[in-house]
């Protein structure tokens, strides 16, 4: 069967909830000599802009029943989708019964995922399930040898471009790409009802575990030049770098978005202002603090040389102070909750850096997936959305930590989830003093989390690393005690984790014979 290129729109049938560019779409159409089926509130906008409509019941001789769920199924419109033009049979079937040919589809579909996005009850979302739309949207593009599909406004115009172009025409590569399109957008459609319902039905893995991106933000490569690479925002409503407004800089990357989710799922921990600077997705300094200004110069001073490209966040409105202390070294990107009006003033001297403003904070304990994946499938479980509290944890050395060593265990521990695995995070006094990530042996994370402390020391003129009166965090247990005795030689002094060897018996015994306090979280944060 020969493929047809140019294939004449004489007919469309509109239907949209997203009514976006519509009387002007129409009236290019009406212009060109295409006669527009439509049905409710389309047809109702299309006549009151003066532009010539039929409505699909006056073609189908059937009305709109059940309150607008039955008004498109109808043989006359399927056939006129679904009838192929080349085959003598169909060209028969839809002489015989009266179906006239449908040349153009545009269908936006009912807004289920804005309805469940503003919480509406279980009834409302129902009743924005699409079903005539999703059903002629198949139905066309199926049939996309003849049949153009539009489920997007942004397609209107290479629409309307390649019928000027070719006599009300349009060609086969461009309906093969709307319908590639159409399907996706059904998918997607179909993904937003299923995940919803096994949100309600309590079913996190359902049998079929579907996923949907849209808005793709193509960029210009992925981690390395070789790879290609797109960001697609899903609907799930969580403030960070998917939702946030770029104030200014450069366009971002796939490096500096990933490396500015994980600062800012980070940041999102603390209650008290904090801001934290992140490289290639690990923190080389975290700091709380009374004011931001207080926290960055204590999160700079825990790791000087690495801060220098790093991505910067903070949990608070970015002020001017702080933002003057950031501009003087070269960071990559500044995210924010909010960014008041003089800081903007400040960092629009750096034209290059990337300022985001978030408008919120996510919820670290909110529920949600984390997905990796692997070759043949996909590896799927729950956000890491555990937590620790004072009354979490059990103190198993003869000597309880000091107030101010268990609010710095929290601390520690907190950043110790956000670090990859092993992990040894060193914290005095609300901030980093040394932080050893993504080692074989969680001996080295704690080796080098206390030379990078030595070397911070040196540069700073400081008598001795910060290290020294620490409070160190492990993200996982201590299998022999040679990690710990590593944490008591850089000088820490208290020490959590999460528990669970079969030596914590001989852990706990080099803590008491070292006389460091050490509680057990039960709990760990592995981050691979």
């Amino acid at each position: 069967m020969a493929e047809i290129d140019r294939v004449s729109i004489a007919r469309a049938l509109i239907s949209v909830s997203d009514k976006s560019g519509l009387v002007e779409f129409g009236r290019a159409l009406a212009g060109m000599g295409v006669e527009i089926l439509s049905t409710g509130g389309t047809a109702k906008a299309l006549a009151e802009a003066g532009v010539p409509v039929v409505e699909v019941a006056e073609r189908t001789g059937f009305p709109e029943i059940m309150d607008g769920r039955v008004k498109t199924l109808h043989p006359v419109i399927h056939g006129g989708l679904l009838g192929r033009r080349d085959l003598p049979d169909h060209v028969a079937a839809m002489t015989t019964h009266g179906i006239a040919p449908i040349d153009l589809l545009v269908v936006n579909l009912y807004p289920f995922e804005a309805t469940r996005a503003r919480g509406a009850g279980w009834e409302e979302s129902v009743e924005n399930i699409d079903i005539g739309g999703p059903a002629m949207i198949r139905a066309a593009s199926k049939n996309h040898d003849f049949v153009t599909v539009v489920v997007d406004v942004e397609d209107y115009a290479a629409v309307l471009d390649e019928m000027r172009a070719n006599a009300g025409a349009t060609s086969l590569g461009l309906r093969r790409r709307l319908a590639a399109t159409a399907y996706a957008r059904t998918a997607a459609y179909d993904a937003a009802i299923a995940g919803w319902l096994a949100k309600e039905l309590d079913d996190p893995f359902p049998r079929r575990f579907t996923l949907a991106g849209s808005a793709p933000q193509i960029l210009r490569y992925g981690e390395n030049p070789h790879q290609q690479a797109a960001f697609y925002r899903t609907a799930e409503a969580r403030p960070g770098v998917a939702t946030a407004e770029q104030l200014q800089g450069k366009e971002l990357s796939y490096n500096n978005l990933n490396d500015t989710d994980a600062a800012y799922e980070l940041i999102a921990e603390f209650d008290e202002p904090a801001l934290a600077i992140i490289k290639h997705a690990n923190p080389c300094g975290v700091a709380v603090a009374a004011t931001l200004s207080e926290a960055w110069d204590a999160a700079l001073a825990c790791d000087p040389v690495s801060a220098f490209g790093g991505i910067v966040a903070m949990n608070r409105t970015l002020d001017a102070a702080t933002a003057e202390k950031i501009a003087a070294i070269f960071s990559e990107v500044i995210i924010a909750p909010e960014i008041d009006e003089d800081a903007r003033l400040v960092l629009a001297r750096k034209k290059n850096l990337r300022v985001l403003r978030a408008g919120g904070l996510p919820d670290p304990a909110a529920a949600g997936y984390a997905i990796k994946n692997l070759a043949g499938g996909l590896l799927v479980q729950s956000r890491d959305a555990g937590r620790v509290a004072p009354g979490d944890l059990k103190v198993v050395t003869r000597r309880a930590p000091t107030a101010q060593e268990m609010r710095d265990l929290l601390v520690a521990f907190r950043i110790a989830k956000h670090v990859k695995s092993n992990t040894i995070v060193y914290v005095k006094d609300g901030s980093t003093a040394g932080i050893g990530a993504g080692q074989m042996s969680r001996v080295d994370s704690a080796r080098i989390a206390a030379i990078k402390a030595q070397d911070a020391a040196r540069a700073a003129g400081w008598a001795e690393p910060r290290t020294v009166g620490s409070a160190a965090a492990s993200d996982a247990f201590f299998p022999f005690a040679d990690g710990l005795l590593t944490v008591a030689e850089a000088g820490a002094t208290a020490v959590i984790q999460p528990g669970g060897s079969m030596r914590d018996d001989e852990v706990i015994a080099a803590a008491d014979e070292k006389g460091l306090a050490m509680v057990l979280t039960g709990m760990r944060h592995f981050r691979h």
